[in-house]
């Protein structure tokens, strides 16, 4: 089963936010996808709490306080997939959302996604023309499904190919830097670096191939409740009685 969740900066790192670390350390099966454009959009312009500290306000005021990476904290937090992207750069968008929709537990997206209205002026981090000047890809990413591999002896390229679990790869071809998505502490390094510099680095900053996802950490059954039968469900006397007795 897929399930799709999209949300905003505001209800994932606001609101939300109580909710949204659980989901996270919790590995649910789900894609998560983030519309960021750092605004509250919906109560006309306030910062959200991913506005970076030192960006403008339509009207001229400047953020005074730390914004909240979403990326850096859902690694932190466990996520076995975790990207960004920019949403006018479709042709990164497609190959991340693919794995993210074939990776087995949470596979976290955060799309900068200007908001045309009230955050897409001079001084915006999170505009337009910011990203487009701003943004660096780490890699090209590609997806192919699964797929059984054929072995070849070839000398060592610039392509780097990472299995998911389901037998599906992602392929990543470097640009700048050589750079290993498994390895959690360099990504989390990769993060902060790029906050230093000033920059939106995007691409898939880690994935962990064998992630283990809710489902199996707690044993769950493949059959959904309302499929299964009585005698499934209500556990015969004996088993009762067996539990009675270990709570004595």
């Amino acid at each position: 089963m897929i399930n799709i969740a999209v949300s905003g900066d505001g209800d994932t790192a606001s609101i939300g936010m109580g909710q949204f670390v659980h989901v996270l350390r919790r590995n649910l099966p789900l894609l998560y996808v983030v519309e960021n454009n750092g605004v509250y959009g919906l109560t006309k312009g306030q910062f959200s709490a991913t506005s970076d500290r030192g960006s403008a306000m339509k009207k001229g005021d400047v953020n005074k306080f730390e914004s909240i990476d979403l990326c850096s904290m859902a690694i932190d937090l466990g996520c076995g997939f975790v990207g960004r992207s920019f949403s006018g750069d479709a042709k990164q968008m497609v190959p991340l959302l693919k794995g993210g929709l074939r990776h087995r537990g949470l596979a976290f997206l955060d799309v900068i996604s200007p908001c045309i209205t009230f955050n897409n002026h001079e001084g915006s981090t999170k505009s337009y023309k910011f990203m487009k000047d701003n943004h660096q890809l780490i890699h090209e990413i590609g997806f192919v499904p699964s797929y059984t591999p054929i072995e070849v002896d070839y000398a060592p390229g610039t392509v780097k190919t990472v299995q998911l679990p389901d037998g599906s790869h992602i392929t990543l071809k470097k640009i700048e830097r050589d750079y290993d998505p498994t390895n959690r502490k360099a990504a989390l390094d990769l993060l902060v670096e790029a906050e230093e510099k000033g920059i939106f680095l995007t691409g898939l900053f880690y994935v962990d191939p064998n992630s283990v996802p809710f489902q199996d950490v707690e044993k769950l059954s493949q059959t959904p409740l309302v499929e299964m039968s009585m005698d499934t469900l209500r556990p015969p006397e004996s088993v009762l009685t067996e539990i009675m007795n270990e709570l004595k």
